[in-house]
């Protein structure tokens, strides 16, 4: 099996089986975007327990990238400290700039979401859970 192969299983794996997804009330979800241009949808909630990220869930509807993503994404941030989450919100979203190799190390799962970069069309499909994160942490950290 090729490397290709295999990050291409690993994003199927994460679209059919989705980490931390769940269906959310109105009055507990903290963001809700789309895209317009391709359909994607997603919705989070979470907590802050400390300085940590907790209870994250995520509901996504959408392309194969975008869910793989927020799926990766979730399984990579869930109880981890805020520092931590936003340092990988950086280095994921510089990836896929192209402003940055990708060390697997780092990123885990991740990883094989960055042959994304090479699809400018496609970039955003795999960014846009990330932005949503990020907005999720500023309005955590304002209703503290």
């Amino acid at each position: 099996m090729q490397l290709d192969d295999l990050y291409q299983e690993v994003i199927l794996d994460h679209y059919r089986h989705p980490r931390h997804f769940a269906a959310l009330r109105d009055d507990e979800t903290l963001v809700d975007e789309e895209n317009p241009l391709c359909g994607d949808h997603i919705r989070m909630a979470a907590k802050l327990a400390g300085e940590r990220l907790t209870d994250l869930r995520v509901q996504c509807t959408g392309c194969a990238i975008c869910t793989a993503s927020a799926s990766m994404m979730a399984e990579a941030v869930s109880d981890q400290p805020v520092s931590a989450v936003r340092s990988k919100i950086e280095t994921f979203l510089a990836i896929l700039r192209g402003e940055q190799p990708p060390q697997a190390d780092d990123l885990g799962d991740l990883v094989a979401l960055r042959g994304v970069a090479e699809f400018p069309m496609r970039v955003k499909c795999a960014t846009m859970p990330w932005h949503a994160l990020s907005a999720v942490l500023q309005r955590l950290s304002v209703a503290k």
